[in-house]
């Protein structure tokens, strides 16, 4: 597994019930998986002979990250390497502006987009302002995206190859797990709903199921499968989406590994996320993704204002909750707005879910 972060983590916990045998490399040698892993390597994952050198020694090779190095995975598929998500997929998904042209390619709804390289051709297309500017590579979780209101104040603006995508009326932010086996077998999640932090727009929260009509689940649903058999993925695929205020959906971007929005499968869900891309990669049956219970997620989050030694707050308090599930990764500092781990809430009624959620989310701290 290249990437050893909390997404590895819990992917090699769910592999302990089958007894696999999970090597991770990561370029901290601190990282979430260090003390779990089978093997744990510490080096870059964008170095070719790092990343080539650690995948030779192993029988299949998945990804927790897409910022790897795609050269080596594809020299390894060559030699006969078992390399899921195929790094041709992962290639395209590391470039924003590569998902876009796919969209587009495929007549895949997506939000009206102009590609740039740089900072000065933003004013060319002043007439369709606003936009959010999406940096086509290197962001993630909120980073590498601006909001450009207009075009006479670009202060903020990123000088570098990037998408501008047309601000979206949309009503909320959907996402659709789906997974694909080698025999071409697809299984998606029901659709969950995602409310961001606007401050630092990653999600705060998630909600199961998502409070969408059964039309726009199915619409979903669909294009999720559509994505899957195009691309030809192998594994887990997130796809994220936005409801517009007229009931369009639209395609947002993708993530080939598991995702956020996918963390209470774990226990919301006959089948986790984590599970599934585990059978998916090893070309097993893949399993039941039905809801087990309506389930809010909560990101835990750093204090703002508080950076070093992580100091948990709350938790007693927490921990006397019912149905409150506590996941915590292993990560040693703490920052604001870092994700330190997240909390599953499951009720009998979402409603419920969310009323302890919120209650969750007074009590619970991370501090230093």
């Amino acid at each position: 597994m290249l990437g050893g972060g909390q997404l590895g983590r819990m992917l090699i916990q769910s592999g302990m019930d089958f007894n696999l045998s999970i090597n991770a490399l990561d370029p901290d040698k601190n990282a979430p998986c260090n003390y779990l892993a089978n093997k744990f390597s510490n080096g870059s994952l964008t170095e070719y002979k790092t990343v080539y050198d650690f995948g030779k020694k192993a029988d299949v090779i998945t990804i927790e990250i897409e910022n790897v190095n795609v050269e080596a995975l594809k020299q390894l598929e060559k030699e006969g390497k078992e390399v899921y998500p195929q790094p041709h997929i992962i290639e395209t998904i590391q470039d924003k502006g590569l998902q876009k042209i796919f969209f587009q390619r495929n007549n895949i709804p997506t939000p009206d987009f102009f590609l740039i390289d740089n900072k000065e051709q933003i004013s060319k297309y002043k007439d369709f302002f606003p936009f959010f500017q999406k940096m086509r590579k290197g962001g993630y979780d909120g980073k590498g995206v601006v909001k450009l209101a207009d075009a006479e104040n670009l202060t903020n603006a990123f000088d570098a190859p990037s998408v501008l995508e047309r601000l979206v009326d949309f009503k909320t932010e959907i996402s659709v797990i789906v997974a694909r086996n080698k025999k071409g077998e697809v299984k998606t999640f029901p659709a969950v709903e995602c409310a961001f932090n606007p401050e630092a727009n990653l999600v705060e929260f998630l909600f199961s199921p998502a409070q969408i009509t059964k039309a726009i689940e199915k619409e979903a649903q669909r294009l999720a499968v559509e994505i899957a058999a195009k691309l030809g993925i192998i594994g887990i695929l997130a796809v994220e989406m936005f409801v517009t205020k007229s009931g369009e959906v639209l395609i947002n971007e993708l993530a080939p590994r598991p995702h956020n929005s996918g963390h209470h499968s774990i226990e919301a869900n006959i089948t986790s996320q984590f599970e599934q891309h585990l059978r998916a990669i090893l070309n097993l049956p893949l399993g039941d993704t039905s809801l087990s219970s309506p389930a809010v997620m909560l990101n835990v989050l750093g204090e703002k204002g508080y950076e070093g030694n992580a100091i948990y707050q709350g938790i007693e308090e927490t921990m006397k909750m019912s149905g409150v599930h506590i996941h915590l990764y292993g990560k040693e500092k703490t920052k604001p707005f870092r994700k330190m781990g997240h909390i599953t809430v499951t009720a009998e009624s979402l409603e419920k879910a969310k009323e302890k959620a919120n209650k969750v989310k007074d009590i619970f701290k991370v501090v230093s």
